[in-house]
């Protein structure tokens, strides 16, 4: 199998992913072997992946050689919807570009989570407390359609959140700068907008939780692999992983998937390729 054979149903799986409004991003480092040497450096995997609440299950993934934020730029090209991501800086030029930044509540709770873990900070447990709030009501909607999940939380998160800014604000002003708690304040704070704006789109969701679950499989495999030998051999790594996660995400088995997809695609028409994508796969057997 090799980078070639795959990359134009590859090519589509990404153009999939591309096609929604609201993605998820996340990255993961991985070691590279260094060319002519013995010695590996640190590069990266990028995850890319549809929403939970999309109609279509799809991750793409792209292997670069640092975590500069001009591969992500790079990648996203003219790509102007709504991204979930963390802070990373690296993402911050598309966000100048027109892409719309989209917070994680998760690394917020996360935050504070820690704080309270650590020394059974007060404060933290309020913070906890509010957001908890907002997750019971976002298991509430989670199967809703987008409009109706949007009105619920029109209704009943944004008192919730404009509360906790409220106490947020208060707050700030009352603790030491530098302060572990008052980093914990300054992290939200400074992205009130971006982790607001779930509260105004139904198809958007609360967090980046969905990526990092997607990212997980590279996380657990450089344990086994430790290393790629070349940055082409990394490619050809993001491009395989991204139709065996693919497939996974539509409760394919991916052996199956892809000695299947591999025996039809030298025959495949281009304009029908889109068929053998992971959520629009069926099986030859099953076709009459």
């Amino acid at each position: 199998m090799t980078g070639a054979q795959l990359q134009p149903l590859v090519d589509a799986l990404r153009n999939v992913v591309f096609g929604q409004q609201v993605i998820h991003a996340d990255e993961t480092p991985v070691q590279m072997l260094v060319p002519g040497s013995k010695k590996t450096h640190r590069s990266y995997v990028w995850a890319y992946a549809t929403s939970q609440f999309s109609n279509v299950a799809a991750v793409v993934y792209d292997f670069s050689p640092s975590r500069a934020g001009e591969h992500a730029r790079n990648f996203l090209q003219d790509w102007r919807g709504k991204l979930v991501c963390d802070d990373f800086g690296g993402y911050k030029a598309s966000f100048e570009l027109g892409v719309t930044e989209i917070g994680c509540m998760a690394h917020a709770r996360r935050k504070f989570f820690e704080l309270h873990a650590t020394n059974k900070s007060m404060l933290a447990e309020q913070a906890l407390r509010y957001i908890q709030l907002l997750y019971e009501i976002e298991s509430e909607v989670r199967n809703l359609e987008p409009e109706l999940r949007r009105r619920i939380r029109q209704e009943k998160a944004v008192p919730v959140m404009d509360a906790l800014h409220a106490w947020m604000i208060a707050h700030r002003d009352l603790v030491p700068g530098g302060s572990a708690i008052s980093r914990a304040l300054d992290y939200s704070l400074k992205r009130w907008a971006a982790l607001s704006r779930y509260l105004d789109d139904g198809a958007v969701p609360i967090d980046n939780n969905w990526c990092e679950n997607q990212i997980r499989p590279w996380a657990l495999g450089r344990k086994n692999w430790l290393f790629a030998g070349s940055l082409r051999s990394g490619k050809r790594a993001a491009a395989i992983m991204s139709l065996i996660q693919s497939a996974r995400l539509n409760g394919h088995d991916p052996y199956a998937y892809l000695k299947d997809v591999l025996t039809r695609l030298p025959t495949q028409r281009a304009s029908e390729i889109g068929q053998l994508l992971p959520h629009q796969w069926v099986p030859s057997s099953f076709i009459g």
